[in-house]
């Protein structure tokens, strides 16, 4: 049986079905190589030489293909039709060849579907080819660039600047559109402008609303009525004369449906239409892909196969009628910069299957399915059809002329199934309905509102939206657009709130400092090139080495000439980027930058050691002046805690200060100095506003622990205290003491009211309730046994959050991971990096070996017994062998 290799066990599943028993299905779980995160994996001395190394979850998957390929000697590959899948088809080659597993006489062939249908899988097995090294070594030439991005420029940002985490080819780029639009925002500046609206009606009764377009003769410009006074001399214009239906025009009007889904797309719409993030769209996509129910989601190609607008073309005339099918089908032209591979759209693989019918369990996949079926379906209807009418109604003067806008939906074509969503809400007065008007007569006037508006600055960018502007600039992929804008929100350099992203402090820091000293490689018309090269690779017209090469030459001449710069001389420079930022001008024209506490020191931004930056005064440490990173906000300086923290007060001649840690907000008493490295710390209960502190409240905190005094009877000390986990009695000899017996307390106040007779009772139920815990916590999940120790490895919901458990090690579960998706390989690499990091070792158990020194003697026995008896001197060298095996 040949032996096909895919991605995915739930796509082998369902590959295995069409395939049946002449087939085994195997699935690579994914890329099986990598480059190591490390210096050195790509090498551009040695002409961009990669060093690829088997990761440890994959070992297990490459030797079930070798044992599978040791009974029959034939390999077809079958990953996913794109560069990626290519990717994966030359790794598992190169990784199998490498094992000996493919031989010189091993037939190996590559095929590919575009969806996960009996027919498509059945056809490409008819069609094999061999791996496309044009698409190979455009993947190697972007993954060598994003890794040489990686691993040169992001060492440059820890070193020249604190607190940055990472930089990225096309990451960077991204982080680059939304701080820009971010400082677009802050430098906005309303104006103000005036409208005015008049309800006018009928001979006949009836009611319909028109805006002022003319105004002394003069037609009227967003601007025109500039403020509250002009506005009200129009309203009086318009109530001082009658008005008459000067002329009505009616004109037939068209709209054409949206063409279906590619990949950057359906992530649009998804996240308009649910909200859903670029990331969960593409999983639930790829869930639905791999059950047959969609094509390949990974595409920017919105062209149909003439089959698929065929079946979409009878479903429309089955479930809606002749009329919704337009005369001729429709055709799409992509108009994206630079498409990839040909692909078709993303569709569903059945046109008469709709939501309905697939019978989707999953809430996400059924809504997302029913998404891509109803675009797909409406994008090959007839067009909706409107009557658009104008009408003008003016004074027989000429000196006022206001109009009317409306439609009539004539035929609903497409629109009876799918109308695209729009990413901001647009007020459209061509979508009202008008009644029946007639040129000549009269219109009465009701009311004549002015209505005051100001000028909106642009939105905030969603996902969907970034996206979008992504693929209008041409940088990155549909494979990647997923990943890059997961990546800068995991950076933390961007946040989403409300669905709309936010540039933090670090991701600001980081682009003011590419936009300087790497301005080149963060730009638009830079990145969309080297797309561009990239693609001509993937289309064999072009040489990789070449490409690498040229942009290796000038890309690790930029990053020597950051050697020496000095990270004061950094922060300077992006004092200077954002300035406008950070320093706005002040209304009396007084230097902003000039401190306003001791006015003799210069405000510059700094960093902090946590890697948080704020602006503080240059003549520090005299000035101890403080504000929060970002443009001067007096309401919120006042009460917002700095990297360094904020100053409460003295207390005993010591400076008490709140501070904003790793593990939460606290208060310190004195400075950090040589001589004292820990001063007194406590930390704010977490139902204390940290903001809000007093000095008395931090000077009370301060005091703790507090005794409570001697327990009465063993007389050994009772504390009470704020711990990590809130207020509770402590009974040892002192408050470091690790054994004793805790116990918790109701409320913050009780660790300062609580006496001794309530902490004896609440010491006894603690104790008491011991004995209640033999039992042993359930596992919510239990994975197998180690692979490589043995024993068993069990996954627990704690206090914290889902982990996975072997024997005395806990890892803790990453938020990105469900733990219902965690396979035993995922789980025995997340307790190997926990027990490195407590410094322990998972030993391999020497069992085994054991067992196989007792077999090999047991089996000598018999052969021996007979001389044994006559001769006992002969068991002697069978003893001395054991220890040598």
């Amino acid at each position: 049986m040949p032996v096909v290799v895919v991605e995915s066990p739930a796509k082998a599943k369902t590959i295995n079905k069409y395939l049946g028993s002449d087939y085994t299905v195997l699935a690579s779980f994914g890329h099986v190589r990598d480059l190591p995160p490390k210096d050195g994996s790509v090498d551009p001395d040695d002409d961009f030489a990669m060093k690829w190394e088997i990761a440890n979850d994959s070992k297990k998957h490459i030797k079930a293909i070798v044992d599978a390929l040791k009974d029959d000697n034939e390999l077809i590959l079958a990953t996913d039709p794109d560069r990626e899948g290519e990717a994966i088809s030359w790794h598992l080659t190169e990784a199998l060849t490498a094992k000996k597993a493919i031989k010189k006489d091993t037939p190996v062939s590559r095929v590919v579907f575009n969806a996960i249908t009996k027919t498509a899988v059945t056809e490409a097995m008819k069609n094999p080819r061999q791996v496309d090294v044009p698409l190979v070594d455009a993947y190697l030439a972007r993954r060598a660039l994003d890794y040489l991005v990686g691993f040169k420029l992001s060492p440059v940002l820890w070193r020249k600047l604190p607190g940055a985490k990472s930089a990225g080819r096309v990451q960077s780029v991204t982080l680059r559109i939304i701080v820009e639009r971010e400082m677009e925002i802050e430098i906005f500046r309303a104006q103000e402008y005036w409208s005015v609206k008049a309800v006018l009606q009928t001979p006949r009764g009836q009611t319909f609303e028109a805006r002022l377009t003319t105004l002394a003769g003069d037609k009227l410009d967003k601007f025109s009525i500039e403020n509250a006074t002009q506005a009200e001399m129009a309203v009086q214009a318009i109530n001082s004369r009658d008005l008459v239906i000067k002329s009505v025009e009616a004109k037939p009007g068209s709209r054409n449906p949206s063409p279906p889904f590619m990949t950057s797309t359906l992530q649009q719409e998804a996240s308009r239409k649910f909200g859903m993030g670029a990331k969960q769209t593409m999983s639930v996509a790829q869930r639905l892909y791999e059950a047959g129910l969609i094509t390949y989601m990974r595409t920017d190609g919105i062209d149909m196969a003439p089959e698929a607008v065929t079946a979409a073309r009878d479903a429309i005339k089955e479930k809606f009628g002749e009329k919704y099918v337009p005369a001729s089908p429709r055709i799409y032209k992509n108009k994206a910069k630079n498409a990839q591979e040909a692909h078709e759209c993303v569709r569903p693989t059945e046109l008469m299957v709709d939501a309905a019918a697939a019978k989707i369990v999953d809430s996400d996949q059924r809504k997302l399915y029913d998404l891509i079926y109803k675009r797909t379906i409406a994008s090959q209807m007839a067009a909706a059809k409107f009557e658009r009418t104008a009408v003008d109604i003016g004074s027989d003067d000429g000196q006022v002329v206001l109009r009317a806008n409306g439609q009539v939906m004539v035929f609903d074509g497409f629109i009876a199934v799918y109308e695209e969503g729009r990413d901001d809400a647009v007020v459209d007065d061509d979508d009202k309905r008008l009644p029946q008007i007639h040129e000549g007569e009269k219109a009465i006037k009701e009311t004549v509102t002015p209505e005051q508006h100001f000028t909106q600055p642009p939105p905030r960018y969603t996902e969907a939206t970034l996206v979008k502007r992504m693929e209008e600039l041409g940088i990155g992929r549909p494979s990647t657009y997923a990943s890059i804008v997961t990546t800068i929100q995991d950076r933390g350099y961007v946040e989403k709130d409300k669905n709309r992203l936010i540039p933090q402090d670090k991701g600001r820091l980081v682009t003011a400092f590419l936009s300087n000293y790497f301005k080149k490689y963060i730009g638009y018309d830079f990145t969309a090139d080297l797309e561009n090269q990239l693609d001509e690779v993937s289309a064999g017209n072009g040489d990789y080495k070449k490409v690498l090469a040229n942009f290796w030459r000038d890309f690790s001449a930029a990053i020597a000439e950051t050697a020496d710069l000095r990270i004061t001389e950094v922060l300077e420079k992006i004092n200077e980027v954002l300035e406008p930022h950070l320093f706005p001008p002040e209304e009396d024209g007084s230097d902003p930058r000039a401190c306003k506490n001791c006015g003799v020191g210069r405000l510059s931004m700094r960093t902090a050691r946590s890697g948080g930056a704020f602006i503080g005064c240059s003549n520090y440490p005299e000035c101890r002046y403080t504000r929060p990173f970002g443009p001067p906000n007096p309401e919120a300086e006042a009460s917002a805690i700095p990297p360094d923290g904020k100053l409460l007060g003295d207390d005993a001649g010591d400076e008490i200060r709140v501070f904003k840690g790793r593990f939460g907000p606290y208060v310190q008493r004195g400075p950090v100095t040589e001589e004292n490295k820990k001063p007194p710390r406590q930390g704010v209960p977490p139902d204390w506003n940290p903001e809000e502190v007093a000095l008395a409240e931090a000077v009370k905190l301060l005091e703790l622990p507090r005794e409570i005094g001697p327990h009465p009877e063993d007389g050994v000390m009772v504390w009470a205290n704020i711990g990590r986990y809130g207020p509770y009695l402590k009974h040892a000899e002192s408050t470091s003491h690790r054994g004793g017996t805790n116990a918790n307390l109701e409320g913050i106040d009780e660790v300062w009211t609580v006496g001794m007779n309530r902490a004896v009772q609440l010491l006894a139920e603690k104790v008491a309730s011991r004995g209640q815990r033999g039992k042993a916590a359930t596992p919510i999940r239990e994975l197998g046994e180690h692979p490589e120790v043995g024993g068993p490895v069990n996954i627990y919901d704690g206090k914290y959050g889902p982990y996975v458990k072997w024997e005395k090690i806990n890892a803790t579960i990453p938020d990105t991971i469900e733990p219902a998706d965690l396979t035993l390989a995922h789980a025995v690499d997340l307790l190997d990096e926990r027990a490195a990091k407590s410094g322990k070792t998972i030993k391999k158990k020497a069992a085994p070996k054991k067992k196989a020194a007792a077999k090999k003697p047991a089996t000598k026995k018999p052969a021996a017994k007979k001389p044994a008896a006559k001769k006992p001197a002969a068991k002697k060298p069978a003893a001395k062998a054991k220890p040598a095996e």
